[in-house]
């Protein structure tokens, strides 16, 4: 929380508004990973999850949190994402975090199977405590967009303190390289349009340094 005392003021301004959100949508320059995963039967979007995850983990200013009226850091979180069910409808998915690519797909794959068979909405907060409930980012993807804006459902502006992320549909950049459409929303008492960049040059840097 040492990091987190420097912005306190900022905090607390940006608390003070109605709606205290940031969200920045913009083009994500990655290297191609998709030829290197086709090699290896790794599915795109479970190793681009895997690395948009990861390097959120390693960011502060995307793991503070509020809790009674006070500002707490995380220290983990269960991936979870949205998929489409058997009824064209959405539904979640939730499982357990880890760095290792091998069984974060397999988990991924897990989860993703149960919740596109479920014809209930899976709630994924259910059975536990309201501060585990602040243990959680939020993700979405479109694939079958060239995505421009996203704006997210909130329940209280004021209390939305969960990231949110979101991409669509991959396209090829060229020189080995491919462009995501990129969202992200997140308490701007936490994360400035700065912390956002640094978050894209993290992702951009792992994916590089996995597929060298």
């Amino acid at each position: 929380m040492k990091n987190f005392e420097k912005r306190r003021d900022r905090y607390e301004l940006f608390s003070a508004f109605e709606n205290p959100l940031v969200n920045i949508n913009f083009r994500l320059d990655v290297p191609d990973f998709r030829p290197w995963c086709k090699e290896r039967g790794i599915p795109v979007f479970h190793f681009f999850l895997y690395c948009v995850l990861n390097t959120v983990k390693q960011n502060d200013n995307f793991m503070y949190r509020i809790l009674d009226g006070e500002v707490i850091k995380i220290d983990d979180f269960p991936a979870s994402y949205t998929v489409i069910n058997g009824d064209d409808n959405l539904n979640y998915t939730r499982f357990e975090m880890t760095d290792q690519l091998d069984l974060f797909i397999a988990r991924s794959l897990d989860a993703k199977r149960i919740a596109e068979t479920s014809s209930k909405l899976i709630n994924t907060g259910e059975g536990t405590s309201v501060r585990e409930q602040r243990h959680n980012i939020f993700i979405t993807s479109l694939p079958w967009l060239e995505l421009r804006a996203i704006e997210h459902p909130v329940y209280r502006h004021g209390d939305a303190d969960i990231p949110c992320i979101s991409w669509g549909k991959f396209a090829a950049a060229g020189d080995g390289r491919m462009a995501v459409p990129f969202s992200v929303q997140a308490h701007h008492g936490f994360v400035d349009g700065y912390h956002i960049q640094k978050l894209a040059l993290a992702i951009d840097q792992r994916i590089a340094a996995i597929i060298a």
